[in-house]
């Protein structure tokens, strides 16, 4: 029997569409890198009973590093598959947009060939935005960070995409600082007739710029008391129901009206999706295709309280066609697929469901129609008016109450020839008002613009902007820029331009889209956008000092920031603990920066050296439900010895004889990531506790003991390295009455009960630390440590 392997982009969504395809009769187990899932059942393929294995990737491919060789589907699973006739095609693509029966089992059925275009675009996108970006984010990261401490910033990054993202939001504060108000003058003019209420009526000419001038005007009106009907309009009008609905005007909406950031909406629409509610949230096109069900999509709705009246008005007066949009080519608008409540989606799931629910249902409704009233009036020489709107029919509105008519005083009933009198007319002096901030809604629609990203991207660059605080998300979702934001896009004007305008990136989309169509070669155009790139890079870097100029305004050098904390290990002087981010020690002295842990507190250890290089060390903590341990400033950034990497602490240290080090503190291998070994914290008693060096795992144990010490001897089961207990004669749990124990946390009965195993509180993953092969305490006697032979019996009766 032949095997069909099939390849979704994430776990949940290989999970639905086996479901779909099996009827529900399938099996699963867990697939060779634990997080994806195999799931097999029998079906028929191309008229034959077949064997299909249903598996996943572990996600979406958002962004690279440098690694070799690409990250690819087809890639990965060519050189196992059993070739085939040279006739026989091997490889398919299913098409689909919704997590549905129907279209899951059409997909199926119309089976295409990969399009290897596409992936080429993707890639060469993907690897001009690590490349480019890389190199400059580096320079001016390493460039800035090292002469000022209060940047605030843990990176300094640069984008193609990013950077005239951050380049719209200044440009707009720009012209809020350089805009200085002007005076004008409108004449306002209030009629009325009979009992009537007054009417106020605007002025033809709306304003003028000089005072006499509109006092004149003014002083011409008054000469007569009465106001005359010079004429009456009234037109029918129509108010397009909207377009179908695309990411982008989802994502302007979901900011605009719901308070939703772009980013947090992706997520959830990703999730909506997965769960079957709505289609695929990844689209540029605003038109339905000839063949969609738009009444069976209609239908899903029929019993949902809020739109079932205007759903089954639809579905009985018949449904209007969409309006004609653009077909991008890619998938069909977004569109709910199933019915759904509040109670299955939770707050923010529902609130998108139901705008996306109420758009698709008004896209099929007729158009808001209103009648407009104008009443044209003559006082003296000047004229005026004034015009109102009455509803019709609410049409989709009655959908979407936002962008309804709103209740006006009905306009009077007069016609040409009739007076009014005039009730007051004076000049009312007014001045014009700078733009405001932009909103995430404004810079979705700017980027959409000028070609600044995609679809799926746009959501990621206007959240790096925010995350690397070179702006911040103001009242109405506004976009203020930061003194960094502001200081580094006036810096690349002034050594180059095209750094932060959008004409270059939008030049390079439209290559990248060429390739996509098979239009452009994928190396040429990879190539020469390099090379761009490369002159650019040699130009900023050389031109760099008159970025600086700005730099040295607006920020303060790093020597004058922070206050003293630990003793260098060079010249003996106090350092300075720099506290905004990244936070760093910084040796005025030498001229020295030193790295540090992020995400936590920072303070002196016990005023302990390395004995390797003679820095005092200085001790990192998460908090009192998370991790600590100590570290060296110099070893921290200069690993000292060749199995230790950049950003390792005493925790994990190898040093065969220092008192701080892994060797001396470390106890056993971790009980869940396997890679990383137990460490005793020495400064938790206490409450004494041991963490794991690698993953967030904290164990406590031996509450209330006076000491805890990591002995030289060890286990005989597991080999991990015996601990010795010290409580006071009032506390001890021990039996008996005993106050002293040493033994094995993992084996040792007398311990079972002094033992928890925890997760620690992370203010954030910490950074820096990069995981290496698991070996075990060490002590340079002892290989890797054994585990112990029924390690989940341990793991029960431990830690509970």
């Amino acid at each position: 029997m032949k095997t069909v392997l099939m390849v979704a982009e994430k776990p949940s969504l290989a999970q639905s569409i086996a479901k779909i395809l099996s009827k529900g009769n399938c099996t699963s187990r867990k697939g060779l890198n634990g997080a994806c899932s195999v799931l097999e059942y029998t079906g028929s393929f191309q008229g034959q009973t077949v064997r299909f294995k249903m598996t996943s990737v572990c996600g979406h491919v958002m962004s690279l590093d440098f690694i070799g060789g690409s990250y690819c589907v087809l890639d990965a699973i060519q050189p196992v598959m059993n070739k085939g006739s040279v006739r026989e095609q091997s490889v398919y693509r299913a098409k689909f947009s919704s997590i549905t029966d129907t279209d899951i089992w059409n997909a199926m059925n119309r089976l295409g060939e990969p399009n290897r275009n596409e992936a080429l675009s993707v890639d060469a996108r993907q690897e001009l935005d690590l490349r480019i970006g890389c190199a400059f984010t580096r320079f001016q990261t390493k460039y800035f960070q090292g002469k000022y401490g209060n940047l605030d910033s843990s990176l300094i990054s640069f984008g193609p995409c990013q950077t005239p993202t951050l380049g719209f939001c200044v440009e707009r504060h720009d012209k809020i600082q350089s805009f200085k108000p002007e005076t004008y003058w409108v004449i306002q003019a209030k009629v009325f007739k009979g009992k009537d209420s007054p009417l106020t009526l605007d002025w033809h000419r709306v304003r003028v710029f000089d005072r006499e001038v509109g006092q004149m005007f003014v002083n011409l009106a008054k000469t007569s008391r009465e106001a005359q009907v010079e004429s009456v309009s009234k037109k029918e009008k129509a108010k397009q129901r909207p377009q179908a609905l695309n990411t982008v005007e989802m994502l302007r909406v979901a900011s605009s009206a719901l308070g939703m950031g772009p980013q947090h909406t992706m997520q959830i629409a990703e999730r909506l999706y997965t769960q079957g509610y709505i289609s695929y949230p990844r689209t540029e096109t605003t038109h339905y295709p000839e063949n969609f069900d738009l009444k069976g999509a209609l239908k899903q709705q029929i019993n949902n309280c809020i739109w079932a009246e205007e759903v089954k008005a639809l579905l009985s007066t018949g449904l209007n066609r969409p309006r004609k949009g653009t077909d991008a080519g890619d998938h069909p608008p977004i569109t709910p697929m199933r019915a759904a409540s509040e109670a299955e989606l939770g707050s923010d799931g529902w609130r998108l469901y139901e705008y996306i629910t109420r758009h698709f249902i008004a896209t099929v409704s007729q158009d808001c129609m209103y009648l407009q009233t104008t009443i044209d009036f003559k006082i003296g020489t000047e004229a005026f008016s004034c015009s109102g709107k009455t509803l019709v029919s609410a049409g989709y509105t009655a959908l979407m109450p936002w962008q309804g008519i709103p209740l006006e005083e009905a306009m009077p009933t007069c016609e040409h020839g009739d007076t009014y009198t005039v009730d007051e007319i004076k000049l009312v002096e007014k001045q014009t008002s700078p733009p405001d901030y932009l909103t995430e809604a404004e810079l979705i629609t700017l980027m959409e613009k000028h070609g600044i990203g995609t679809d799926a991207s746009i959501p990621v660059h206007i959240n790096n902007i925010c995350q690397r605080n070179y702006v911040t998300v103001e009242n109405g979702r506004k976009l203020k820029p930061t003194n960094l934001g502001i200081v580094l896009v006036h810096g690349y004007y002034k050594t180059d331009a095209e750094l932060v305008l959008p004409t270059i990136r939008s030049a390079v989309e439209k290559q990248l889209n060429l390739i996509a169509l098979g239009k452009a070669n994928f190396q040429q155009v990879l190539q020469h956008t390099l090379d761009i790139f490369k002159r650019k890079f040699h130009y900023f870097v050389d031109s760099i000092p008159s970025m600086d100029e700005l730099m040295e305004v607006s920020f303060s050098p790093i020597a004058a920031t922070g206050k003293p904390l630990s003793r260098c290990g060079k010249c003996h002087r106090f350092m300075k603990y720099i506290q905004a981010k990244p936070s760093r020690l910084h040796c005025s002295h030498c001229d020295e920066t030193y790295s540090l842990p992020q995400n936590g507190a920072i303070k002196l250890y016990k005023e302990l050296r390395c004995p390797l290089d003679d820095f005092e060390l200085v001790l990192w903590t998460s908090g009192a439900r998370g991790k600590s341990y100590p570290l060296c400033p110099y070893c921290f950034s200069n690993p000292p010895f060749r199995d230790m990497k950049k950003g390792m602490g005493c925790n994990e240290c190898t040093h065969p004889s220092c008192q701080h080090s892994l060797n001396s503190y470390g106890i056993g291998q971790c009980v869940e990531c396997e890679s990383g070994v137990l460490v005793l914290d020495p400064t938790s008693g206490p409450k004494w506790r041991m963490a794991c060096n690698k993953c967030n795992v904290v164990v406590h144990f031996f509450e209330h003991a006076h000491r805890v010490q990591v002995a030289q001897e060890s286990c005989d089961a597991c080999d991990a390295s015996l601990v010795a207990v010290d409580f006071n004669k009032t506390r001890t749990p021990l039996p008996a009455g005993e106050t002293q124990h040493t033994g094995c946390v993992f084996c040792d009965p007398v311990f079972q009960n002094l033992v928890e195993l925890k997760h620690a509180t992370m203010r954030h993953p910490r950074g820096g630390g990069a995981r290496r092969g698991g070996r075990g305490r060490g002590r340079g006697r002892r290989g890797n440590p054994k585990k112990p032979k029924d390690k989940m019996a341990a793991l029960a009766a431990y830690f509970v």
